[in-house]
């Protein structure tokens, strides 16, 4: 089976134009947000290592965090990750919670439980599954490295705080959609839904300010 993948800048504006064809909806939300960025995350165990620290928090955070990571922790390898010490890595800015789900993907790599390698070309599904399995790795993040690590096209990570609010704002919602709520109206945007993360990601900063947005 081909897995659609978004790579370029080229594949946002064909998915946003299949968007706007589907649904005058996202026309207003093109329209009032402008530019829709690719953002991308190095694919391998960096990249999921940047994912795991942006869990829960502000995309500033996330970035600083990470910049402080980057110049401890050279190169960001498995080994060198596994070398470094606790404190070290505390020091950068993780959590003791983030540092233990760092450790157990590390570990989870190691007894090839988990193949980041393996998985171009492999269902959605079947990725989150795997990566879910070791601990302190949720939907969200398996998600994340889905769109930003694989270049996914059509995954939708529904509980995303800042998804459920620009969809919302764009729907004129009274109350914000849960995330089930949220995934049922993001069903009418297959097979592009990665097109359509990035652009309420983007709808969200426009509304919102720079408070959210794409969390890598």
């Amino acid at each position: 089976m081909t897995i659609r993948t978004i790579k370029s800048e080229a594949d946002i504006r064909e998915g946003l134009d299949a968007l706007e064809r589907a649904d005058p909806v996202i026309a207003t939300v093109r329209a009032e947000t402008g530019e829709v960025p690719l953002n991308w995350s190095e694919p391998g165990f960096a990249g999921l290592v940047q994912i795991i620290m942006a869990q829960q928090l502000s995309k500033f955070a996330a970035e600083a965090i990470w910049r402080r990571l980057q110049a401890r922790v050279r190169p960001m390898t498995l080994e060198r990750v596994c070398r470094v010490r606790e404190a070290t890595l505390r020091g950068c800015g993780l959590s003791a919670a983030k540092v233990a789900t760092v450790r157990a993907l590390a570990q989870a790599l190691r007894q090839g439980r988990v193949d980041l390698d393996g998985f171009d070309g492999r269902p959605a599904e079947d990725i989150v599954g795997e990566l879910c399995q070791v601990k302190g790795i949720g939907p969200w993040t398996a998600e994340l490295y889905l769109l930003f690590g694989i270049g996914h096209a059509d995954i939708w990570p529904a509980g995303d705080l800042a998804l459920q609010v620009a969809v919302g704002d764009a729907l004129k919602l009274e109350a914000r959609p849960d995330a089930r709520a949220v995934a049922e109206i993001a069903a009418r945007w297959r097979p592009w839904r990665g097109v359509a993360a990035r652009l309420f990601w983007s709808y969200y900063r426009v509304r919102r300010g720079n408070r959210g947005g794409a969390p890598v």
